[in-house]
């Protein structure tokens, strides 16, 4: 099995400040300023983004569950940032940034928290339901693990079309534990096709601890049992997970193989909206706070002479501008039609055939 050598540690454990100071240097070098800001323009989206969610979904104008992504904005962004246009993303509830980052607006994806026609989904789908087939953004799904094997159908519906696309699959590592999990990884690699596995590992399922629900806890490892090429990478550093998964994606356009990239990240908020969080201490939380990848990122790129203080508050200026956009945009859509009902529920509707 093909496994990369650097597998740094996770973000809880000791880091050596020099090694990763020396790899971010590294990383800073082959990048052009433009795309290191707007990988940190993005994240810096989807952290404000989600606050105001938050603020909404407490006043009560989005209704129904809503899972916030605060504090793992490194690894969507981070991975989307290595991917094409064409490329696919399937990926689970929690996926208000990644639908961002894949190109749908942040207008569509809040009226659709709110439930409204200008919605990504027509105001149908809600927080766990996001989807645009027109940026190949295809959701969004609520089932634990349930889109894995229907992205690695996508994948294998690529590589018969004989496309050089690659589709990313997030999922959290609750997810694992599912044998859908198992079944795509063993068809991918027989089968060859060119689908990155990106477990958001963000130590949490739920309420329940990996410790407490894995008898394996590096998913990385899992990996062998199916001669998957795989790697551990530190999902507070958003350059890290980009070129873990610009090597996925060279892997996967080339040669059609798949990979699993354990990403190990951490949520600063609850599991959801609802989730008063009282299986962890607060210590723990200010402990991984420490590494937020927001902070991390604006420091090098300080360090680094690429932003100023007087820059990086522009863009949050108008990264909050584009939040409040986004509010009145879902506040002023209409709800959806009662017609709607009826729309995208079968592929040749009923109505149709009369």
């Amino acid at each position: 099995m093909e496994r990369e050598a650097e597998e740094p540690p996770p973000p809880d454990t000791a880091v050596d400040p020099q090694a990763v100071k020396a790899a971010q240097k590294q990383r800073f070098a082959q990048l052009d300023r433009d795309t290191l800001i707007g990988i940190y323009r993005q994240m810096l989206l989807a952290r404000r983004f989600e606050e105001k969610s938050a603020e909404a979904y407490s006043s009560g104008k989005i209704g129904g569950f809503c899972h916030l992504y605060i504090g793992q904005e490194a690894v969507a962004i981070g991975a989307i940032s290595a991917i094409r246009k064409d490329d696919y993303v399937l990926t689970s509830y929690r996926e208000h940034a990644h639908a961002i980052a894949k190109g749908v607006s942040a207008d569509a994806v809040m009226a659709e928290l709110y439930g409204k026609s200008g919605g990504c989904s027509r105001g149908k789908g809600g927080s766990m339901h996001m989807f645009d087939k027109e940026v190949n953004f295809l959701g969004g799904h609520a089932i634990v693990g349930g889109q894995i094997p229907l992205a690695t159908g996508v994948a294998f519906a690529t590589k018969y079309k004989e496309t050089d696309q690659v589709t990313l699959c997030f999922f959290g590592e609750a997810a694992v534990n599912q044998g859908a999990f198992h079944e795509s990884l063993n068809m991918a690699q027989l089968w060859k096709l060119p689908c990155i596995y990106i477990c958001e590992n963000n130590q949490y399922g739920m309420g329940t601890s990996l410790e407490r629900a894995m008898s394996l806890q590096d998913i990385s490892q899992k990996a062998c049992a199916y001669e998957i090429a795989a790697e551990f990478v530190d999902g507070m550093d958003v350059l890290a997970v980009r070129e873990a998964t610009l090597r996925a994606v060279e892997r996967a356009r080339k040669n059609y193989l798949p990979t699993l990239l354990e990403i190990r990240t951490y949520r600063f908020m609850g599991h959801s909206m609802s989730d008063p969080g009282n299986y962890r201490t607060r210590a723990e939380i200010e402990r991984h706070q420490e590494r937020d990848p927001l902070k991390l990122f604006s420091a090098s790129l300080k360090e680094e002479e690429i932003l100023s203080d007087a820059e990086l508050q522009n863009i949050d200026t108008e990264v909050r501008a584009e939040v409040d956009q986004a509010i009145r945009f879902a506040e002023e859509s209409a709800p959806p039609e009662a017609e709607e009902l009826f729309t995208n529920i079968y592929a040749d509707p009923i109505g149709e055939q009369e």
